[in-house]
Protein backbone atom coordinates (compact mmCIF):
# COMPACT_ATOMS: atom_id res chain seq x y z
CA UNK A 1 0.00 0.00 0.00
CA UNK A 2 0.99 3.30 -0.62
CA UNK A 3 0.33 6.58 1.76
CA UNK A 4 0.23 10.15 0.69
CA UNK A 5 0.63 13.35 2.91
CA UNK A 6 0.90 16.84 1.68
CA UNK A 7 0.39 20.54 2.95
CA UNK A 8 1.58 19.69 6.55
CA UNK A 9 3.33 23.18 6.87
CA UNK A 10 5.26 22.21 9.84
CA UNK A 11 7.00 24.87 12.09
CA UNK A 12 7.20 25.93 15.74
CA UNK A 13 4.10 27.87 15.44
CA UNK A 14 2.26 24.80 15.22
CA UNK A 15 2.86 22.08 17.83
CA UNK A 16 -0.27 20.20 17.39
CA UNK A 17 1.02 19.20 14.16
CA UNK A 18 4.14 18.24 14.61
CA UNK A 19 2.83 16.24 18.25
CA UNK A 20 0.30 14.56 14.95
CA UNK A 21 2.63 14.16 12.26
CA UNK A 22 4.97 11.84 14.88
CA UNK A 23 1.93 9.99 15.67
CA UNK A 24 1.24 9.24 11.76
CA UNK A 25 4.40 8.17 11.52
CA UNK A 26 4.65 5.70 14.35
CA UNK A 27 0.82 4.84 14.63
CA UNK A 28 -0.07 5.21 10.68
CA UNK A 29 2.50 5.06 8.72
CA UNK A 30 4.30 1.69 9.07
CA UNK A 31 1.17 0.03 7.24
CA UNK A 32 2.32 1.28 4.28
CA UNK A 33 5.26 -0.22 1.90
CA UNK A 34 6.24 3.41 0.34
CA UNK A 35 4.98 7.08 2.02
CA UNK A 36 4.81 9.48 -0.53
CA UNK A 37 4.93 13.14 0.87
CA UNK A 38 3.87 15.39 -2.15
CA UNK A 39 5.23 18.76 -1.24
CA UNK A 40 4.68 21.61 1.78
CA UNK A 41 5.56 19.66 4.69
CA UNK A 42 7.03 23.01 5.96
CA UNK A 43 6.19 26.26 6.09
CA UNK A 44 9.05 27.26 4.55
CA UNK A 45 12.95 26.02 3.98
CA UNK A 46 15.54 28.40 3.43
CA UNK A 47 18.20 25.97 2.69
CA UNK A 48 20.04 22.59 3.61
CA UNK A 49 21.48 24.79 6.48
CA UNK A 50 18.58 25.72 7.81
CA UNK A 51 18.64 21.83 9.20
CA UNK A 52 19.74 22.77 12.70
CA UNK A 53 16.37 25.01 13.46
CA UNK A 54 14.95 23.19 16.21
CA UNK A 55 11.56 22.20 14.07
CA UNK A 56 12.81 21.08 11.08
CA UNK A 57 15.33 19.09 13.10
CA UNK A 58 12.47 17.51 15.14
CA UNK A 59 10.95 16.62 11.65
CA UNK A 60 14.23 15.02 10.33
CA UNK A 61 14.58 13.05 13.28
CA UNK A 62 11.06 11.60 13.21
CA UNK A 63 11.44 10.73 9.39
CA UNK A 64 14.51 9.26 9.80
CA UNK A 65 13.25 7.41 12.99
CA UNK A 66 10.50 5.89 10.45
CA UNK A 67 12.50 4.98 8.09
CA UNK A 68 14.91 3.48 9.99
CA UNK A 69 12.13 1.27 11.16
CA UNK A 70 11.94 0.07 7.46
CA UNK A 71 9.31 3.10 6.16
CA UNK A 72 9.91 3.51 2.67
CA UNK A 73 9.47 7.34 2.39
CA UNK A 74 9.86 9.39 -0.93
CA UNK A 75 9.48 13.45 -1.52
CA UNK A 76 8.25 15.69 -4.06
CA UNK A 77 8.88 19.28 -3.17
CA UNK A 78 6.54 21.94 -3.15
CA UNK A 79 6.02 25.27 -3.56
CA UNK A 80 6.93 26.19 0.33
CA UNK A 81 10.08 23.56 0.54
CA UNK A 82 11.53 23.54 -3.16
CA UNK A 83 14.38 24.02 -1.75
CA UNK A 84 15.09 21.40 -0.09
CA UNK A 85 17.84 18.56 -1.12
CA UNK A 86 20.48 16.25 -0.70
CA UNK A 87 21.46 16.83 2.65
CA UNK A 88 17.77 17.20 3.98
CA UNK A 89 17.19 13.89 2.25
CA UNK A 90 20.22 12.56 4.60
CA UNK A 91 19.06 13.82 7.47
CA UNK A 92 15.58 12.49 6.74
CA UNK A 93 16.17 9.12 5.49
CA UNK A 94 14.42 9.95 2.28
CA UNK A 95 14.69 10.07 -1.40
CA UNK A 96 13.83 13.12 -3.05
CA UNK A 97 11.57 12.90 -6.35
CA UNK A 98 11.14 15.71 -9.18
CA UNK A 99 7.67 15.60 -10.29
CA UNK A 100 5.46 14.40 -11.99
CA UNK A 101 5.72 10.97 -11.01
CA UNK A 102 3.74 7.65 -12.43
CA UNK A 103 2.60 5.12 -10.47
CA UNK A 104 0.97 1.98 -11.65
CA UNK A 105 -1.44 0.33 -8.80
CA UNK A 106 -3.33 -2.50 -10.47
CA UNK A 107 -4.35 -1.77 -13.41
CA UNK A 108 -4.71 1.69 -13.25
CA UNK A 109 -2.36 4.21 -13.98
CA UNK A 110 -1.65 7.57 -11.47
CA UNK A 111 -0.17 10.44 -12.20
CA UNK A 112 1.19 12.13 -8.93
CA UNK A 113 2.62 15.84 -8.33
CA UNK A 114 1.90 18.27 -6.01
CA UNK A 115 -0.62 20.26 -8.17
CA UNK A 116 0.99 24.23 -7.96
CA UNK A 117 1.89 23.57 -11.36
CA UNK A 118 -1.63 23.12 -12.56
CA UNK A 119 -2.85 26.32 -11.01
CA UNK A 120 -2.50 27.70 -14.13
CA UNK A 121 -4.97 30.39 -14.68
CA UNK A 122 -3.06 32.21 -11.68
CA UNK A 123 -0.43 33.63 -14.38
CA UNK A 124 1.82 35.88 -12.23
CA UNK A 125 2.16 32.92 -9.58
CA UNK A 126 3.43 30.72 -12.57
CA UNK A 127 5.81 33.00 -13.86
CA UNK A 128 7.39 33.04 -10.04
CA UNK A 129 7.46 29.24 -9.71
CA UNK A 130 9.03 29.63 -13.45
CA UNK A 131 11.99 31.81 -11.80
CA UNK A 132 12.47 30.33 -8.68
CA UNK A 133 12.66 27.05 -9.88
CA UNK A 134 15.56 28.15 -12.24
CA UNK A 135 18.89 26.55 -10.65
CA UNK A 136 21.12 30.04 -11.32
CA UNK A 137 18.33 31.95 -9.26
CA UNK A 138 18.58 28.90 -6.77
CA UNK A 139 22.14 29.10 -6.44
CA UNK A 140 22.01 32.65 -5.93
CA UNK A 141 19.60 32.53 -3.30
CA UNK A 142 21.51 29.53 -1.65
CA UNK A 143 24.33 32.03 -1.58
CA UNK A 144 22.92 34.19 0.68
CA UNK A 145 23.16 34.11 4.83
CA UNK A 146 21.10 32.44 6.31
CA UNK A 147 19.32 35.02 8.34
CA UNK A 148 18.67 37.20 4.82
CA UNK A 149 17.18 34.36 3.07
CA UNK A 150 14.56 34.02 6.50
CA UNK A 151 13.98 37.62 6.17
CA UNK A 152 13.17 37.46 2.53
CA UNK A 153 11.02 34.37 2.53
CA UNK A 154 8.73 36.26 5.35
CA UNK A 155 8.48 39.23 3.44
CA UNK A 156 7.25 36.95 0.36
CA UNK A 157 5.27 34.97 2.36
CA UNK A 158 3.57 38.26 3.49
CA UNK A 159 3.40 39.81 0.35
CA UNK A 160 2.00 36.84 -0.83
CA UNK A 161 -1.05 36.42 1.56
CA UNK A 162 -1.85 39.96 1.45
CA UNK A 163 -2.51 39.75 -2.69
CA UNK A 164 -4.31 36.12 -1.98
CA UNK A 165 -7.06 38.43 -0.30
CA UNK A 166 -7.67 40.22 -3.54
CA UNK A 167 -7.45 37.29 -6.34
CA UNK A 168 -10.38 34.99 -7.18
CA UNK A 169 -11.01 31.90 -5.49
CA UNK A 170 -11.01 30.19 -8.78
CA UNK A 171 -7.96 31.10 -10.22
CA UNK A 172 -5.87 29.66 -7.20
CA UNK A 173 -7.73 26.38 -8.06
CA UNK A 174 -6.30 23.96 -10.59
CA UNK A 175 -7.08 24.49 -14.02
CA UNK A 176 -9.35 21.98 -15.82
CA UNK A 177 -7.83 22.18 -19.31
CA UNK A 178 -4.19 21.97 -17.18
CA UNK A 179 -5.18 18.43 -15.63
CA UNK A 180 -6.87 16.88 -18.67
CA UNK A 181 -3.35 17.97 -20.48
CA UNK A 182 -0.88 16.57 -17.94
CA UNK A 183 -2.85 13.18 -17.73
CA UNK A 184 -3.21 12.65 -21.50
CA UNK A 185 1.07 13.47 -21.70
CA UNK A 186 1.05 10.73 -18.75
CA UNK A 187 -1.05 8.24 -19.92
CA UNK A 188 -2.88 8.31 -17.19
CA UNK A 189 -6.79 7.82 -15.87
CA UNK A 190 -6.37 9.04 -12.05
CA UNK A 191 -4.58 11.79 -10.55
CA UNK A 192 -3.48 12.85 -6.80
CA UNK A 193 -2.11 16.06 -5.33
CA UNK A 194 -2.34 18.12 -3.13
CA UNK A 195 -1.62 22.22 -3.06
CA UNK A 196 -4.99 23.39 -3.22
CA UNK A 197 -6.07 22.20 0.47
CA UNK A 198 -9.65 21.42 -1.48
CA UNK A 199 -10.27 18.16 -0.30
CA UNK A 200 -12.44 16.36 -2.70
CA UNK A 201 -12.49 13.39 -5.13
CA UNK A 202 -13.55 14.42 -8.80
CA UNK A 203 -15.22 12.27 -11.36
CA UNK A 204 -15.14 13.43 -14.76
CA UNK A 205 -14.26 11.76 -18.54
CA UNK A 206 -11.22 11.89 -19.94
CA UNK A 207 -11.38 11.32 -23.88
CA UNK A 208 -14.72 9.44 -23.50
CA UNK A 209 -13.04 7.14 -20.62
CA UNK A 210 -13.78 7.85 -16.78
CA UNK A 211 -11.30 9.73 -14.61
CA UNK A 212 -10.46 10.49 -11.48
CA UNK A 213 -8.96 13.20 -9.62
CA UNK A 214 -8.00 13.33 -5.98
CA UNK A 215 -7.03 16.24 -3.71
CA UNK A 216 -4.98 15.53 -0.66
CA UNK A 217 -6.08 17.66 2.54
CA UNK A 218 -3.69 20.15 4.47
CA UNK A 219 -3.61 19.44 7.98
CA UNK A 220 -5.14 21.28 10.63
CA UNK A 221 -6.54 19.79 13.76
CA UNK A 222 -6.33 16.11 12.52
CA UNK A 223 -3.94 14.12 10.10
CA UNK A 224 -5.29 13.58 6.73
CA UNK A 225 -3.47 11.03 4.07
CA UNK A 226 -5.09 8.58 1.17
CA UNK A 227 -4.03 4.89 0.82
CA UNK A 228 -3.90 3.81 -2.65
CA UNK A 229 -3.19 0.04 -3.68
CA UNK A 230 -4.39 -2.20 -6.19
CA UNK A 231 -7.93 -1.99 -4.87
CA UNK A 232 -8.24 1.66 -5.52
CA UNK A 233 -8.18 4.81 -3.41
CA UNK A 234 -9.18 5.74 0.41
CA UNK A 235 -9.29 8.80 2.01
CA UNK A 236 -8.41 9.06 6.52
CA UNK A 237 -7.91 11.22 9.17
CA UNK A 238 -7.21 11.12 12.57
CA UNK A 239 -7.07 13.12 15.81
CA UNK A 240 -4.71 14.01 18.70
CA UNK A 241 -6.03 10.60 20.18
CA UNK A 242 -8.44 8.33 18.97
CA UNK A 243 -8.52 5.61 15.89
CA UNK A 244 -8.04 6.40 12.25
CA UNK A 245 -11.39 7.07 10.43
CA UNK A 246 -12.84 7.42 6.89
CA UNK A 247 -12.68 11.10 5.51
CA UNK A 248 -16.26 11.99 4.73
CA UNK A 249 -15.13 15.11 2.61
CA UNK A 250 -14.41 11.81 0.04
CA UNK A 251 -17.64 10.11 -0.41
Amino acid sequence: MNLFIADLHLSRAQPLLLDLFERFLHEIAPRAERLWILGDLFEYWAGDDDIDDPCNARVCRALAGAAGRGLNIVFLPGNRDFLCGPGFARAAGLELLQEPQILRCGNTRWLIQHGDRLCTDDVEYQRFRAMVREDAWQAQFLARPLAERRTIIGEVRNRSDAEKKHKPAAIMDVNAEAVASAMRAAGATHMLHGHTHRAARHLFTLDGRPAERWVLSDWTDHACWIELDAAGARAAMAGPAGPARADPRYR
